[in-house]
């Protein structure tokens, strides 16, 4: 008997990759998002002139961030830096212990993002006043103003499932990624359903060898005895 929860289990995932590829592609993917936009920090911290912007409503923005609360982001990002680097290891040398944490921020990131989805639905009124509050010179501002309220809660609810969709496909991936190292790392016998073929995961062959058989050989000439 196979448990409902180990029928969703696939070790596959996009562009018919293995989850353990698509972990580590993953994780290298946050790395290098967040390693630029750690260097963009630290070179905002180091000469602040150079990313000095012309409109006086994002100047007037910036200007707001002081050097603590881009501290702050820069810790951030090398904190997540440092957990991407512990997901790829950890799908890369088999260790699943090493994923938990990136499956916590994924997790997490999720929540927050449901969060925003249940508050433009009870607030929807909060959509024109971050239209309002966005520069005059911004693409489109205007006509996007005169749509209704109820289009405009419909569009951004409509995007904020997408990405919810996309970020929980994801999680999963990471989470079967997590299974089957865990799963490599027994000496049990576990069976997962992919497609329509059923995949036995056997234990590692070194695993096998050490155990002692039960009953020893007898020793060489020795006479048999019926």
């Amino acid at each position: 008997m196979i448990s409902p929860w180990d029928r969703w289990h696939s070790t596959r995932c996009c562009l018919c990759c293995h989850v353990r590829t698509g972990t580590v592609i993953l994780g290298v993917w946050y790395m290098l998002i967040n390693a630029v936009v750690l260097l963009i920090l630290v070179t905002a911290l180091g000469d602040p002139d150079q990313y000095h912007l012309t409109s006086a409503e994002l100047a007037n923005d910036l200007d707001d961030m002081d050097d603590a609360n881009m501290c702050i982001a820069s810790a951030i990002s090398l904190l997540m830096i440092l957990i991407s680097g512990m997901a790829t290891y950890g799908a890369y040398k088999q260790h699943a212990a090493w994923i938990i944490p990136f499956f916590c921020y994924q997790v997490f990131d999720c929540a927050l993002n449901t969060l925003v989805a249940v508050s433009i639905v009870v607030y929807p009124n909060t959509i024109q006043d971050y239209l309002q509050q966005l520069p005059e010179n911004f693409p489109y501002k205007e006509d996007i103003m005169a749509m209704s309220n109820v289009c405009l809660v419909f569009i951004v609810l409509l995007f904020i499932g997408c990405i919810l969709t996309f970020k929980a496909y994801l999680i999963a991936c990471v989470w079967n990624c997590y299974r089957y190292v865990r799963a490599r790392s027994t000496t049990e016998v576990l069976i997962y359903v992919t497609t329509n073929d059923t995949t036995v995961l056997l234990p590692p062959y070194d695993d096998t060898m050490s155990i002692p058989s039960k009953n020893a050989p007898p020793p060489y000439g020795a006479p048999y005895i019926a």
